[in-house]
C-alpha cells in the first residue's frame, strides 16, 4: 500500500510540473474580463463599413483575411497601483513566450509598447500589440484572421484609412481610459 501511494504521488507530481505554469494569452483575456479593473471589448472586422469602400484586390485580400481584435485595457486609478504592476508583469511574462515573434518596438508620448505575431514570414496567426503607460495603464490587443500575411497588415492600414471609419465601437475604450 505504501509503495501504491509513492508512485502515485511520483505521478502526480509529474503531471503537475509538465503542466505549463505560463497562462496563454487567451486564458489571460479570459480570466480577466470580468475584472472591473479591465475593460475587454471584441470588435468584428465588419464594425469597419467597408463594403462601401472602393478597394484595390490586395487590399481587399487584406480585410477579408482579418476576423476579429480583442482588446483588453487596464486602468490605473490610486487604488490599484499594486495590481497594475502585477498585471504588467503577467502581461510581459506571458510575451516573452518564444511563440510570439517581434515586429516592431514603440516608444511614444503616450508610453512604451510592443508588437509580436505568431505565425511565420508568409503567414501570421495573430498579431499582438501591448502598450503601457505608467500614470493610464496597459492595453492588449490580439487581431485574429485566416491566411494573414505581413503584408497584408499595411494593405489593411491603407484599407482603413479610405473607409470612412470614425473610431465607432472603441469610445468605450476611450471613455474607460479618460474616465
Amino acid at each position: 500500500m505504501n509503495k501504491i501511494v509513492k508512485v502515485l504521488s511520483v505521478v502526480v507530481i509529474l503531471v503537475i510540473s509538465s503542466c505549463s505554469s505560463t497562462q496563454s494569452l487567451q486564458e489571460y483575456f479570459v480570466d480577466n474580463s470580468e475584472n472591473p479593473n479591465f475593460l475587454s471589448v471584441d470588435l468584428p472586422v465588419s464594425l469597419l463599413n467597408m463594403d462601401k469602400v472602393e478597394l484595390s484586390e490586395a487590399e481587399r485580400e487584406a480585410l477579408n483575411s482579418l476576423k476579429k481584435m480583442n482588446v483588453l485595457a487596464f486602468k490605473k486609478s490610486d487604488t490599484n497601483s499594486v495590481e497594475f504592476e502585477e498585471e504588467k508583469t503577467n502581461v510581459k511574462a506571458i510575451l516573452k513566450n518564444e511563440k510570439f515573434i517581434d515586429l516592431m518596438k514603440l516608444n511614444t508620448s503616450y508610453g512604451k509598447g510592443v508588437i509580436k505575431y505568431i505565425g511565420n514570414e508568409e503567414e501570421i496567426d495573430e498579431v499582438i500589440i501591448y502598450g503601457d503607460n505608467d500614470e493610464k495603464g496597459f492595453m492588449l490587443i490580439r487581431v485574429l484572421g485566416n491566411n494573414m500575411k505581413p503584408a497584408n497588415l499595411v494593405q489593411f492600414m491603407q484599407a482603413v484609412q479610405k473607409s470612412d471609419y470614425k473610431g465607432e465601437g472603441l469610445s468605450d475604450i476611450a471613455d474607460f481610459i479618460k474616465g
